[in-house]
């Protein structure tokens, strides 16, 4: 998957924490910080986000969205 943004780092799910409505993603980086990001229930699920999982994190501007491929 191509995208815009150019600030992109790989991460990879360290807690998943949703309800019916959102979910809180916990991201651990290279070198060991972490990152949240809060998403919809729908997105983490359509994403198929799961502890342990590799993926992208796509910053732009004031969001933060993830990619999964």
């Amino acid at each position: 998957m191509e995208v815009s943004a150019r600030n992109q780092i790989k991460g990879t799910v360290k807690e998943l924490n949703a309800d019916q409505v959102m979910a809180e993603v916990v991201l651990t980086l290279p070198g060991g910080a972490e990152l949240v990001s809060v998403i919809t229930a729908a997105s983490a699920k359509r994403l198929n986000l799961a502890v342990g999982k590799e993926i992208t994190i796509i910053i732009k501007s004031t969001d933060v969205m993830l990619a999964s491929e």
